[in-house]
């Protein structure tokens, strides 16, 4: 049975050239990083709390998102840049080698650290990258994804939000993205749903992994796919990846946000995970 941890988390920011990171640190033990992209510590922060009574936990807000403002609001986020910030944070916290688990865009960050940066990296479980380019229907899915920022900059945010979805192949129930994203909102949450749109989705769908390296990489690398995620957009590119790579998919609970969702189940097949290998 998974135990929560009473360990509080400890909040800090560290000055970048360009900018902030905000990250915080609970428990002791073997490092895990839970890293997003756009999701920020606040989103990973029960798994996080279940998974410190063993292990010191890293989370952060990706660069340009909450609390790590950057000085050039503009600038996009690519995951070359994430993956640079998560090396200053880990070389900071010096309690490496560290285990990442990345999900969605935070994945693709997992795995360009684990390319430019291997020596700071003993396990990568990418979980569910929407790595678009592995794909044989990428152009079209570019098309499209050019077609839902266009959408969103141009004010129409439920219909941003519809196409989204659309693509990605999760079926939403009837007017709930008009009572999600209609209507008055938290500031905040506009402000980074904003930036994802036009600052960090090209650049995360279109970023183009060197599979050679990862394939000869000592970093023991897996592909996490939710058991609910059958079907969806970023079902194809995580078996893309896995077969790219010449593994076999994790599966772990869920969908493409499990790890929120059902934050004692998939803490529990973490747990399972790491023990294993």
């Amino acid at each position: 049975m998974t135990q929560s941890s009473t360990v509080r988390a400890t909040s800090h920011i560290i000055e970048i050239p360009d900018g902030r990171l905000y990250y915080e640190v609970r428990g002791q033990g073997p490092l895990v990083a839970l890293v997003g992209a756009p999701m920020d510590a606040t989103s990973f922060a029960p798994l996080a709390d279940l998974l410190a009574c063993d292990h010191t936990v890293l989370t952060t807000d990706p660069r340009g998102i909450n609390r790590s403002p950057l000085d050039d609001p503009g600038q996009d986020s690519t995951p070359p840049l994430r993956a640079v910030d998560l090396s200053r944070l880990l070389t900071h916290l010096d309690a490496g080698p560290a285990t990442i688990l990345g999900s969605s865009g935070g994945a693709v960050t997992a795995l360009a650290l684990a390319q430019s940066h291997p020596e700071q990296v003993r396990t990568v479980i990418a979980h569910e990258p929407p790595l678009i380019v592995l794909l044989a229907d990428r152009e079209r899915l570019h098309a499209t994804t050019e077609d839902i920022i266009a959408t969103y900059l141009a004010g129409d945010v439920v219909g941003a939000w519809a196409k989204f979805m659309a693509q990605a192949t999760i079926i939403i129930p009837e007017g709930a993205l008009e009572t999600m994203f209609g209507g008055d909102r938290d500031p905040r949450h506009v402000a980074d749903e904003r930036r994802w749109f036009a600052h960090e989705l090209r650049a995360t769908t279109r970023w183009q992994p060197d599979l050679d390296v990862l394939r000869a990489t000592p970093i023991d690398i897996m592909v996490g796919i939710g058991e609910d995620s059958t079907g969806q957009l970023c079902d194809r590119t995580s078996r893309a990846l896995a077969t790219a790579l010449g593994l076999e998919p994790t599966p772990f609970p869920g969908d493409h946000t499990g790890f929120a969702e059902d934050p004692d189940r998939f803490a529990a097949r973490l747990r399972d995970v790491l023990h294993e290998r």
